[in-house]
């Protein structure tokens, strides 16, 4: 704790702060998003907000004092996406089993410390596609819901373009606050749902089902990977912390573990609000910049503790804008998945059937657009790339006898 307080200053801890709101403005709405078309009651949606909250602010605490390094937890916005399509068509107690195996997958994937060799062996341009795929329709829906409030959503949408070009940061707490700042003079505040409450957990029993594993579990072990660990682990290598993967993986899949019965769908290393933490904005010192991690999950703390406020406010403000909210907090990963997509050429042609088949929103035999893009697309690499890796052997044989 002494050098805790030491190592204190107010850069790291506004670093935090900011990390913390941007997590709230973009990725949280999501979830509402997920709640909302599931039709679940506000006492689950302030149970789930606070389990992913808790559950980042206790893991971020921890692994920032553990590591000595600015480890920012936060909620797989992807995942969340993935519900919004699925939860409707599966019973909450199903979706929290499939919760609890996806966490116990990465968990063994964490503790075995096979992340490198399995992420190594998954075509990259394949899962980034299938992330597209399952992000796309949050794009789209920006702008059909400019048809019904057309003066706020193109004020969000052009908000978002100037401060991603005069501070890109701040686009997505911009454009939430421009959205809040119309809605309220506009009188579209629906001031009668909010409340100031406490969020109390509300224990959800686990289902096990084949449909729920398939659709929901086997999605969120793919994009928690490739989609979060990943970028995340990247962010920190790139800014110079060299902290081992498997513990980071294994307490995040641990904690979801725990809290999946109050409603968390995934905990993961984060990678865009983490830039935010590991940067020399937060600190000189690179080996104080540990108090922004420290500092963040305190105030994932003190939010998730007022979850049943925060579930109130978002449901006092009309879905348009939390429809274009979502669709630009989204912009940066459906950009970053579509390049990852495309960028190895041999791959093109299976990750385009990948993302294809994803967006679609196909259903085949109960199992979701998610899981049939996966498995076409990794059925076309199989098919695409076998031959092609046979012909270069042939001709390397060839070239050698000669």
């Amino acid at each position: 704790m002494k050098t805790l307080i030491k190592d204190f200053s107010l850069s790291a801890a506004v670093a935090g702060f900011i990390a913390t709101i941007i997590s709230y403005a973009g990725p949280l709405v999501i979830i509402f998003q997920a709640a909302k078309s599931a039709g679940l009651p506000a006492d689950v949606l302030s149970s789930w907000v606070w389990a992913i909250s808790i559950g980042s602010g206790v893991l971020g605490i921890y692994l920032s004092l553990r590591f000595r390094v600015p480890v920012v937890i936060a909620w797989s916005a992807p995942g969340s996406a993935l519900l919004v399509a699925l939860l409707p068509g599966i019973s909450l107690n199903e979706a929290v089993g499939a919760y609890i195996v996806s966490s116990l997958i990465i968990l063994l994937v964490g503790v075995s410390g096979a992340f490198d060799r399995i992420v190594g062996k998954l075509p990259a341009a394949i899962s980034a596609a299938m992330l597209a795929g399952i992000l796309f329709s949050f794009g789209t829906q920006l702008f059909v819901s400019m048809k019904d409030k057309p003066f706020m959503v193109l004020a969000m949408f052009v908000t978002y373009l100037l401060f991603r070009r005069m501070k890109p940061r701040y686009a997505v707490l911009a454009v939430l606050v421009v959205g809040c700042v119309i809605a309220v003079s506009a009188g579209e505040l629906n001031s009668s749902a909010l409340v100031i409450d406490v969020a109390k957990p509300l224990w959800i029993s686990p289902e096990f089902s084949w449909h729920a594993l398939l659709n929901i579990a086997l999605p969120l072990v793919m994009v928690a990977l490739t989609g979060q660990f990943v970028p995340g682990i990247a962010v920190l290598r790139n800014d110079g912390y060299h902290t081992p993967a498997s513990p980071i993986i294994a307490s995040s899949a641990l904690g979801t573990l725990l809290l999946a019965p109050f409603g968390c769908h995934g905990l993961n290393l984060a990678a865009i609000t983490a830039a935010i933490c590991t940067g020399r904005e937060s600190h000189e010192d690179k080996s104080k910049r540990y108090v922004a991690g420290v500092m963040g999950g305190v105030f994932y703390l003190l939010l998730g503790i007022f979850g049943a406020t925060l579930v109130s406010i978002f449901s006092a403000f009309p879905k348009e804008l939390i429809a274009a909210l979502a669709g630009l907090a989204l912009f940066a990963a459906i950009a970053g998945a579509l390049a990852g997509s495309m960028a190895e050429p041999k791959d093109r042609e299976a990750a385009l059937i990948t993302f294809l088949v994803t967006a679609s929103g196909m259903s085949l035999l109960g199992l979701s657009a998610a899981f049939w893009g996966l498995i076409f697309g990794l059925l076309a690499h199989l098919l695409l790339t076998f031959g092609r890796v046979k012909k270069t052997g042939a001709l390397a044989a060839s070239v050698q006898a000669r």
